[in-house]
């Protein structure tokens, strides 16, 4: 009984990892290849953004910078931005003002600084 259980539970797990890879070779969900299309894209156009200029970005999300400091994830016309030095209790859906400061290495991001909630 128990190498029937044994044998189940194996066919079982072989398939489900069969499934995870072949969704993982074929790029997965069609959200994915949308986002790898949207990266392409931005690796060949000209950031909306200009550095020192003042603009405004909607809070989308929060990471953690290699230093462990957390930044805001902003977008600006599509274009992402991270924004440094942010408040304590600033939230997703928040509108705030921000300092472009730097590009990343292939001007598909940038680093800003915030200046205040708007």
């Amino acid at each position: 009984m128990l190498g029937a259980t044994s044998l189940v539970l194996g066919v079982i797990v072989t398939v489900l990892f069969g499934s995870w890879l072949i969704r993982r070779f074929r790029g997965g969900s069609s959200d994915r290849r949308e986002s790898w299309e949207r990266h392409k894209e931005a690796q060949t156009r000209a950031p909306p953004v200009d550095l020192g200029e003042t603009r405004r970005g909607v809070v989308e999300d929060f990471s953690e910078h290699h230093t462990g400091k957390r930044h805001a994830v902003c977008k600006v016309e599509g274009f992402v931005v991270f924004v440094e030095d942010i408040p304590r209790g600033l939230e997703e859906g928040d509108v705030i003002q921000l300092e472009v400061r730097s590009f990343n290495r292939g001007h598909t991001s940038a680093t800003a600084t915030f200046l205040e909630r708007v």
